[in-house]
């Protein structure tokens, strides 16, 4: 009797819990669809998006992009809708989000992205009493931008925001643009430190999974031109002058060692500066950038000037130590000595004449100096109309004795440089 009893009790209480159970079930189970039902019913207009941009960070060397921006959906849910006169609309915070069907939109390519906190959560819904909803949050996004620097500084880029349904298919969720391109709003004084905004545009598209199938899209595109004043300044202008000043060694006397491999390795060297500063704030690719070809051009003509003198004082060795086999003496030797004179005082000596070799002399600096180039006027005069006459004979000897390397080089250097210049530019811009 007592088991029998015991196992009558035990049903009871199963039979009990289990229609307890059942019946909390039904209670809420509504509840769940009324707020936050799976799937939006087929009555449900879902999916009106319209973004309002405030700003946009430029492009950085990693290729992605920042935008902060005002992102806002408009569906329409009967079952928010409430009786009211008086109301035109309710307004609520960022907790009542949890507790109604919202669609679960995300950025395609997002690297990160938050919503604003400060002072408080930066989301609010709006209900109208027909149901229309409003959903607003204000939103910063780092997402990808694939890039392409052939053309860099000189570039052109498009970049593109996406917004995708994650939870729900197209047969569930269908977004679109609710003014087309007018959804985009942007602040009309709005500028970048390296880009100019050619261009703001609204698309729409799909995306297939073949885990999960067809998804709605929608793109943000915008065109951004990069400045290219600042690279003119810091890099173009630089290699240009560097060029230019290599090709001041083409004037200079061959036989002036000295100053001409001076001026070919500090040109070098400052070409190299500029190249590996270039380099390290420059994206890092494996294909050649337009400033690559701009500053590795610049470097060969550099390195060829420097090239073109060693040519040069080569060919000269060689010419003078036949001449010198055949004749015994190196012709050319007065221009040679007169030469080496005015390298040290900046005055033309003439052995024959000039007897007293003041440049030479033991006296003060100061006087010699003021003896050499300065000097009485009335009582100088015979030295100063030979030394004139002498000026213009070494002019003329550092003419003759040029050679015709350095002669063609004075011309075809700039005109290939001019040419390149003229190519590069019509090509890039």
């Amino acid at each position: 009797m007592i088991p029998a009893s015991q196992l009558v009790f035990f049903t009871c209480i199963w039979i009990t819990l289990m229609s307890n159970a059942c019946a909390a079930g039904e209670i809420k189970k509504p509840h769940q669809r009324s707020l936050s039902s799976v799937k939006p019913t087929l009555d449900m207009e879902v999916g009106e998006v319209s973004v309002v941009v405030r700003r946009q960070d430029p492009p950085a060397v990693e290729q992605d992009f920042t935008m902060t921006f005002y992102l806002r959906h408009y569906w329409k849910d009967e079952r928010l809708a409430f009786p009211s006169k008086t109301n035109k609309s309710m307004t609520f915070d960022h907790r009542l989000i949890e507790k109604i069907w919202v669609p679960y939109i995300f950025f395609v390519h997002s690297k990160r992205s938050f919503i604003h906190e400060t002072t408080v959560e930066n989301i609010m819904l709006r209900v109208h009493p027909d149901g229309n909803v409003l959903f607003s949050v204000r939103i910063t996004v780092s997402a990808m931008c694939f890039m392409d620097f052939s053309r860099f500084p000189l570039d052109t880029q498009n970049c593109s925001l996406e917004l995708e349904s994650y939870a729900y298919d197209e047969e569930d969720l269908m977004l679109y643009w609710k003014h087309g391109n007018k959804s985009l709003n942007t602040d009309e004084h709005i500028s970048l430190s390296q880009f100019f905004i050619e261009e703001f545009s609204a698309s729409s598209g799909f995306a297939f999974y073949s885990s999960t199938g067809w998804y709605h899209r929608l793109f943000i595109n915008f065109v951004l031109r990069r400045h290219i004043f600042f690279f003119v300044l810091q890099t173009y202008f630089p290699a240009v002058l560097m060029v230019m000043l290599s090709w001041v060694s083409f004037w200079i006397d061959q036989r002036a060692v000295p100053a001409r491999v001076s001026s070919g390795i500090t040109t070098v060297l400052t070409m190299s500066t500029i190249l590996s500063g270039v380099s390290a704030s420059m994206p890092q690719v494996s294909y050649v950038k337009a400033v690559d070809v701009y500053l590795w051009v610049s470097s060969l003509f550099v390195f060829l000037s420097v090239l073109e003198y060693a040519a040069v004082n080569y060919l000269t060795t060689v010419k003078e130590r036949k001449q010198f086999k055949k004749t015994g003496k190196i012709s050319g030797m007065y221009s040679i000595d007169a030469a080496q004179a005015m390298a040290f005082d900046g005055c033309y000596h003439d052995s024959t004449t000039d007897t007293d070799q003041t440049s030479f002399s033991l006296h003060s600096e100061e006087d010699s100096m003021q003896e050499r180039c300065t000097g009485n006027l009335s009582t100088d005069s015979p030295r100063i109309k030979r030394r004139k006459s002498l000026g213009g004979q070494v002019g003329r000897i550092i003419l003759e004795t040029n050679h015709v390397i350095d002669t063609y080089s004075r011309i075809l250097f700039p005109i290939v440089y001019i040419t390149f210049n003229l190519f590069y530019w019509s090509i890039y811009m």
